[in-house]
């Protein structure tokens, strides 16, 4: 994200050169206002308009920003890092909504998160690391306090 941009150039960072947003060396304001709109409305990114820098916003709306330009491509692989850190528990339901919704168009998902609960609940499988190597992996349904042995380093 770049704080001084507005939030319709913070949506196309990754796309701007691509149709319909650009055509040779011309960029497309248009199509790229209509793309933001439809996101910020989509993503439900509160802002009073797309024109606004992205500094302005929450953190919750700034991370929804990033969502909402990270998830409305076509993508095979997500990396989810911390990706709820910091922001308003609305906001970290929609988040999770989301990454759940990618899983089921078959993108494959991995969280990466300090968060025990936000891995419970969106985890098919937890990889457990202990000093840096992977001692075990276990099904969804695994216990806490299966989970906190296996983090302490205690394997079955």
């Amino acid at each position: 994200m770049v704080d001084t941009y507005s939030i319709a150039d913070n949506l196309v960072l990754n796309t701007y050169y691509l149709s319909p947003f650009s055509r040779r060396a011309t960029i497309n304001e248009k199509a790229i206002r209509e793309h933001s709109e439809e996101l910020v409305q989509q993503f439900d990114v509160r802002t009073p308009s797309v024109t606004t820098a992205a500094g302005s916003l929450s953190g919750g709306n700034q991370q929804k920003m990033v969502v909402a330009r990270e998830f409305s491509r076509p993508i095979k692989l997500l990396i989810a890092a911390q990706p709820t850190r910091g922001i308003d528990v609305g906001s970290i339901e929609f988040i999770h909504n989301q990454i759940v919704a990618k899983r089921d168009e078959d993108v494959a998902v991995l969280v990466v998160s300090s968060e025990l609960d936000e891995i419970m609940a969106l985890s098919d499988r937890i990889a457990v690391m202990y000093k840096g190597e992977i001692i075990d992996v276990v099904p969804r349904a695994a216990t806490r306090e299966g989970l906190g042995l296996l983090m302490a380093g205690v394997k079955n």
